[in-house]
């Protein structure tokens, strides 16, 4: 049987990371100047609350290529037969990494198998494509058809719609010039962005309050489905439980 493996960006609820026993790769974050790994230095909780501290210096990097051979070397030791899914590439690097890891690995274990997947998603979209493989894989289906979802629901079959609370962070990536994002601070403008059809982030447009921003969201999603009965969704709240109600 097929081993799935992820990293932390997928903000995976960790109900299901214990349900499924789900490797998931932390990811790294420094925090002024010192190296954090996510969910294991710390939690979700804890990263939220350093981060509604302006006076930190937060950054992240992908996962690099020693973290990644490390991880999947347990497996390739194993003769187990790896699905990693990662995050977009049109947002981060990880891809790439990913791929050196297991081509340094093929020349110590040259029959490791691994396919690594592009999803194309970000944050939960992509912690919803490793759910319903997981879900796949819990119900008895083959190896074969669990890899073949994995690059169909990767191929735009996940939407992503979101917003933020503050400018400052969009500003600090370099997102949003500094001008244009002090201005919407002070108007209260919220952008509601989306992971597009090349797995970027694209702005949508801008809407005045955090209330009219989370009805946008709303109001995109069912643009998108009516009919939410046989639809996994997902809501990601980052630590703002009433919001997510």
């Amino acid at each position: 049987m097929i081993k799935i493996v992820t990293d932390s960006a997928t903000d995976m609820p960790a109900w299901i990371e214990e349900k499924y026993r789900l490797k998931i790769i932390p990811t790294p974050v420094v925090i002024n100047g010192v190296d954090y790994l996510d969910r294991v230095d710390m939690t979700t909780k804890e990263f939220y609350g350093l981060l509604d501290d302006k006076g930190n210096d937060i950054k992240t990097y992908h996962i690099n290529e020693y973290m990644f051979t490390e991880s999947f070397r347990p497996y390739a030791q194993n003769g187990d037969e790896v699905l990693y899914l990662c995050f977009s590439t049109g947002i981060a690097g990880t891809l790439g990494a990913a791929t050196l890891a297991y081509r340094d690995l093929l020349e110590e274990y040259p029959d490791f198998k691994m396919m690594i997947v592009d999803s194309h998603c970000a944050s939960l979209g992509f912690g919803l494509l490793v759910y319903k493989l997981l879900l796949m894989q819990e119900q008895g289906a083959p190896d074969a058809l669990i890899k073949e979802a994995a690059l169909y629901y990767a191929d735009n079959h996940i939407k992503h719609y979101f917003t933020v609370n503050t400018l400052y962070y969009l500003i600090k990536g370099g997102r949003i010039s500094r001008v244009k994002g002090s201005v919407g601070e002070v108007l209260d403008v919220k952008p509601i962005i989306e992971v597009d059809e090349n797995g970027a982030l694209r702005s949508l447009y801008s809407v005045r309050g955090r209330k009219k921003a989370l009805k946008k969201l709303v109001e995109e999603a069912l643009k998108d489905w009516s009919d939410f009965s046989d639809t996994i969704v997902g809501i990601v709240h980052g630590e703002d439980e009433e919001s997510a109600v």
